[in-house]
């Protein structure tokens, strides 16, 4: 069992979902109803219906295969459902492309570090900030003051975001040159550059060390609590996962076995079985 010092209270929300008890009266930040995708007659995701509070950090987990990372790529339009439903702070996400939904204020990390490896940290996170820019094609091409007036705040800008993380002092280094853990740290803090209202973190803590793994637990919070945002993450870290996740939902073969605070699902059988295997008849 895995003992969580920061347990939420989740109270009912009209839709019969639950949501921490703080984000109760606020509309949740997303919302999927029925959602599902096949690939060839092959269901991925089926009847998937999951509702986040807008302060809340949740988790997505389930065995490999289980279509975790499916949900996270149909929730940034890398594929379009087959079916069902996408709200997005209340809005239908049915025409967005993924960079419509980035702009509507969804950002994701991947399992698989997509960096700028050539470029430096700083110009990581600023490429981030491309459509917040103000200035005009005439102003950047020609220098004029608006151009460096844009570039000084999203330098500032950039500056704040690897502060989180300790890293302004890494922001002259080639992204590439960087340990992996801080490589995983840094594709955060490019994703918060788009100021989403609901960050996706695709196993944050892989390749980290127990004390990387920590101090990100921490990090995780600070970007809720500072940023005021929710957070849904993929991961395998179960110590992880129970002592930061408010509610969980649980996937196999992809349909939803389970959704509940970290000890309803760790006392949930369905989800012991899907971990675990079940036993056999003596």
């Amino acid at each position: 069992m895995f003992a969580n010092p920061n347990k939420t209270k989740l109270v009912p929300i009209p839709s019969k979902s639950l949501v921490p008890e703080r984000d109760v009266n606020l509309r949740p930040i997303l919302e999927c109803i029925n959602l599902g995708i096949s690939f060839g007659g092959l269901k991925a995701v089926d009847n998937f219906d999951l509702t986040i509070g807008r302060t809340e950090i949740a988790g997505l987990i389930g065995p490999n295969g289980a279509g975790k990372t499916t949900v996270f790529n149909l929730l940034t339009k890398v594929y379009q459902p087959t079916k069902g439903t996408i709200l997005l702070d209340g809005m239908d996400t049915i025409n967005m492309d993924t960079a419509h939904v980035n702009r509507a204020g969804i950002a994701r990390t991947f399992q698989n570090i997509r960096l700028f490896q050539d470029v430096t940290v700083e110009d990581n996170v600023k490429i981030a900030m491309d459509s917040q820019m103000k200035y005009s094609m005439f102003s950047g091409i020609f220098r004029l003051p608006g151009y460096w007036k844009e570039e000084k705040m999203a330098r500032e800008r950039a500056l704040e975001l690897l502060s989180i993380f300790h890293m302004e002092d890494l922001a002259g280094v080639k992204a590439g040159s960087l340990p992996y853990g801080a490589q995983r740290r840094l594709e955060i803090v490019r994703a918060l550059a788009t100021n989403p209202s609901l960050l996706l973190l695709d196993e944050p803590a892989a390749g980290m060390n127990p004390s990387e793994t920590a101090e990100l637990m921490e990090n995780i919070r600070k970007i809720r609590d500072t940023f005021q945002i929710a957070i849904l993450l993929i991961e395998h870290d179960m110590n992880l996962v129970m002592n930061i996740c408010e509610g969980i939902c649980v996937l196999n073969f992809g349909r939803v076995i389970a959704k509940g605070t970290p000890d309803d699902i760790q006392a949930n059988p369905a989800v012991i079985e899907a971990y675990l295997g079940k036993k056999k008849e003596a």
